[in-house]
């Protein structure tokens, strides 16, 4: 293959795109949006020097954490970055810090709060930085499910398996069912220890890491798998669905990789000969079959750190990171997946400006925006976290 240097072209930015990169807000549908304090304003010159102050003022006493789908304004500033169980992993590993500042989403820092020990706080810079996958369970219709499958006598032969991507109640009701939580990067031998305990497994939330998992990972056919709606009665299910199924999966999904499609998929095929498609096992069925690689985000920056200089490459996962990706490896031809910006809107939340208050609040002796997990959900939910942890 010819080598050929790549040139990282931004999408153009539009009113949409400038809401979903934090330039913006909607005070009518976002939660958290403004902040107690003086929040600084994104064209402060200073906002930079004020964040190393901060952080060189708390020294040790603060452990920053950085997404890899955030901004690198913020990036620059985390001790430590990677997906989001392995930040939490690094955040229990520093039981010294006294302040973990998780620059992530909601579920993330709650994650953090299981891991870490009673003195430790954790703090988002922004409270508007959730996970609309994660928003898509909701503890009260979960147990609505597992009701019914208790009422058709199934309930025993069920495993709840719920991603890292969930929020801290849908953990704990998994850990009090005898369920385990999952990787995106682990995802196949959950289900193979979830097999051995029953025969079948109930996939929260996100249906297509589900799906492609079994079908594509563990031979499975689509028909074992059935999707579970809690938007209609039983789920939009029919008894004898559910007695069929080996998979019922929630009707959830990554609101960023589920916008890859497999006209994107064609498009860059016809318009970049000989280019490699690599995807997050988190996009659709018909668009992960489609693909030459598939794999979780670590999967995903390896690939490429390994792959030939001058090869080709579209890449379907949160923009941020490709970008980075793109910039970090100039031999390659690394380019987004689709045309559109595909920002994680909520995970953007974080700014500079959000996190310069957040450090400036703690060195002034002020927590702010400390995430906890109540202590019966939190001992739930690390048991399922253990679970996880101790598969072969």
């Amino acid at each position: 293959m010819t080598n050929v240097t790549s040139t990282w072209i931004e999408p153009a930015d539009s009113a949409t795109a400038l809401l979903l990169l934090g330039r913006g807000s909607d005070p009518d549908s976002e939660r958290g949006v403004d902040c107690p304090g003086d929040l600084p304003a994104p064209s402060d010159p200073d906002l930079v020097a004020r964040a190393a102050a901060a952080k060189k003022a708390l020294g040790d006493r603060v452990f920053v954490l950085g997404h890899h789908y955030q901004r690198d304004e913020v990036i620059q500033f985390a001790d430590v970055t990677g997906d989001s169980f392995r930040l939490a992993q690094q955040a229990a590993a520093r039981p010294d810090a006294e302040f973990i500042v998780f620059c992530g989403v909601h579920f993330m820092a709650e994650s953090a709060d299981i891991l870490t020990t009673p003195g430790q706080k954790v703090v988002l810079p922004d409270l508007a930085a959730g996970c609309s996958m994660a928003d898509m369970a909701v503890l009260g219709q979960v147990q609505t499910a597992w009701e019914h499958f208790e009422d058709l006598g199934i309930a025993g032969d069920v495993v709840p398996v719920t991603y890292m991507n969930s929020s801290a109640d849908i953990k704990g009701f998994v850990g009090r069912q005898k369920g385990v939580v999952c990787t995106s990067s682990n995802a196949k031998r959950a289900l193979e220890w979830s097999f051995e305990q029953g025969s079948k497994v109930f996939f929260l939330p996100d249906q297509h890491l589900g799906r492609n998992t079994a079908v594509l990972e563990m031979g499975f056919d689509l028909d074992d798998c059935v999707l579970y709606d809690p938007h209609k009665p039983n789920g939009g299910l029919t008894d004898q669905q559910l007695r069929d199924a080996r998979m019922i999966l929630w009707r959830g999904h990554c609101s960023v990789h589920g916008r890859f499609t497999i006209d994107s998929v064609n498009e860059v095929r016809e318009r970049v000969p000989g280019v490699n498609v690599l995807v997050h096992p988190e996009c659709k069925h018909e668009v992960v079959t489609a693909a030459d690689y598939v794999g979780s985000t670590e999967y995903i920056i390896r690939k490429l750190d390994e792959a030939p200089a001058g090869s080709a490459w579209a890449v379907g996962t949160e923009l941020n990171l490709v970008r980075r990706l793109a910039l970090a490896h100039p031999d390659k031809q690394i380019s987004f997946l689709d045309r559109t910006v595909c920002y994680c809107s909520t995970m953007n939340r974080i700014d500079l400006p959000h996190l310069v208050w957040a450090l400036e609040e703690l060195v002034a002796g002020r927590v702010p925006n400390q995430i906890t997990v109540d202590a019966e959900t939190a001992s739930y939910a690390r048991s399922a976290l253990d679970q996880m942890l101790l598969l072969p």
